[in-house]
């Protein structure tokens, strides 16, 4: 029985070999805006539209200027002459090409892309374990995949069958936002469409992020890591993918500052404890593995902390809480509203 894969943000270099063998799938959610045309309006996202749906830039798709030669982070250099049949391998990428306003080029999705309109798409990958053939069959003229896509020989094959596959680095915080945005436009050959999306994203973020109460003490947050089913509980570090997050939303990262340097640890009594977080940051998924905020406080060491104490959990769905795209500032409108409600301006 193949094990679950760990987050990618657990996958990384300077991870420890304990960690190394929690090998953990997010299944990630969507959300969203309404409608397939979107607008450009750079403010906050209207009331009451729907949350599992992509926010296209435009109501027309942009023109790409093909070919292009761009760096792939795997080090080589890829030539992309055909994107009417665009294969992204994973959630975030198939955000981002939907959200430039490619979605009609779309022709696949990974299993983690379950935002409205790319729900009818087959699904050619689960949590990085691409299906080669799948992919192939559906003549794809570029591949969109990350650093921590695999199977290797899957990409391999891909790239075999004369089918370019750029790779792109995977965002870990904010900074990233822009420049992952601007790597996947330049890749379709819309640059121009790039900018626009960025400076759109960025500048919805900086709305939200001044919202956040700038005085006061603020709180205390633990990223936790849970999957109930296989027993795996790792508190967040500096390297989490968190920190960035809950920096703007007027919050300290408790595993950053009790002196986690890493991504990941085992969740322990004695870990808590020097945290002392105030709250606790969860992905949705997790929660329910655990059964809800019940469950959670049963696990050694919660209940003992002065936020398992007020039960003060804040829950955002999988996947869109490390995401760092264009869907990043209702991710930290969430987090503003739940750490801070009224107080939040």
């Amino acid at each position: 029985m193949r094990s679950p894969r760990r987050p990618r943000s657990l996958r990384t270099a300077g991870t420890s070999a304990a960690l190394l063998a929690l090998t953990l799938a997010l299944t990630l959610t969507g959300c969203g805006t309404s409608g397939d045309g979107g607008s450009g309006n750079a403010g906050p996202r209207a009331e009451g539209v729907r949350a599992d749906r992509v926010e296209p830039l435009a109501d027309r798709p942009p023109t790409a200027r093909l070919p292009v030669t761009v760096d792939s982070a795997d080090g080589r250099r890829v030539t992309v002459e055909d994107t009417r049949r665009v294969v992204p391998l994973s959630g975030g990428l198939n955000e981002i090409v939907f959200t430039l306003g490619l979605g009609g080029r779309v022709v696949a999705r990974d299993i983690t892309a379950t935002f409205d309109q790319a729900r009818h798409l087959p699904v050619v990958t689960r949590a990085h374990d691409v299906s080669a053939e799948s992919v192939l069959s559906l003549k794809p003229g570029v591949v969109l995949a990350e650093t921590t896509t695999g199977p290797a020989e899957a990409l391999d094959q891909i790239r075999d069958a004369g089918v370019p596959v750029v790779v792109l680095a995977p965002a870990k915080g904010l900074k990233d936002v822009g420049p992952r945005i601007e790597a996947v436009a330049e890749a379709l050959g819309v640059p121009k469409a790039g900018r626009a999306l960025t400076a759109r994203t960025e500048q919805r973020i900086a709305t939200v992020r001044a919202s956040a109460p700038s005085r006061g003490k603020k709180p205390r947050v633990a990223f936790l890591y849970l999957r109930g089913s296989a027993s795996v509980y790792l508190l967040g570090g500096r390297d989490s993918g968190a920190s960035s997050l809950l920096e703007a939303a007027g919050a300290v990262d408790a595993g950053e500052a009790s002196g986690l340097r890493k991504d990941f640890t085992p969740l322990t009594s004695e870990a808590l404890a020097k945290a002392a977080p105030d709250a606790i940051l969860v992905m949705s998924k997790g929660l329910d593995s655990v059964g809800g905020v019940d469950g959670l406080v049963k696990i050694p060491g919660v209940a003992e902390t002065p936020a398992g104490m007020d039960r003060r959990v804040v829950s955002v769905e999988d996947g869109v809480l490390l995401n760092y795209g264009p869907r990043t500032d209702r991710v930290l409108a969430s987090l503003v509203e739940q750490l801070h409600g009224k107080d939040a301006r």
